[in-house]
């Protein structure tokens, strides 16, 4: 049912892959998983948006997001010790000194325009700043506010 991985030499003819796909549909199955999964991760900071706006069901704030944002939620840190409490320029780690560059996608074009990039950093800097995971209100309303900074 599935091809002998050592008879997929290098020795057969071009587009012999594409001809055998009918033969082995889960061949093609994993292809194509593999293609759309890698282009699902792109984004825009407005489909961040949607999204976490539609997980969270109910519609983001911009002036929640800017008090999450600039306030400490009983930890030593709020997201403004690091990225400033207008993050139109450049930030710096409050621990390790490195600069972070720009977090509104106005003034660093490439800020949430990748789903898994976002997260994992919302996942990290949120159990640094309140030690727990951020809900996806939370998300929204703080990506609401710097989507509205220009």
């Amino acid at each position: 049912m599935f091809p002998d991985l050592l008879a997929l030499s290098t020795a057969r003819p071009r587009g012999w892959l594409l001809a055998a796909l009918p033969r082995w549909p889960a061949l093609g199955a994993a292809l194509l998983l593999a293609l759309t999964g890698s282009l699902a991760a792109a984004a825009s900071p407005a489909e961040l948006l949607a999204a976490y706006t539609a997980e969270a069901g109910a519609a983001a704030s911009a002036v929640r997001g800017e008090a999450f944002f600039t306030s400490r939620h009983g930890r030593e840190w709020a997201c403004a010790s690091c990225h400033g409490a207008k993050p139109v320029q450049d930030g710096k780690h409050a621990a390790t000194g490195k600069v972070i560059g720009p977090l509104a996608p106005a003034f660093n074009p490439q800020r949430f325009t990748d789903a898994g990039k976002a997260d994992k950093w919302f996942r990290r800097n949120c159990q640094d700043v309140v030690g727990r995971t951020c809900t996806a209100a939370e998300k929204a309303d703080v990506l609401a506010w710097l989507v509205s900074l220009r």
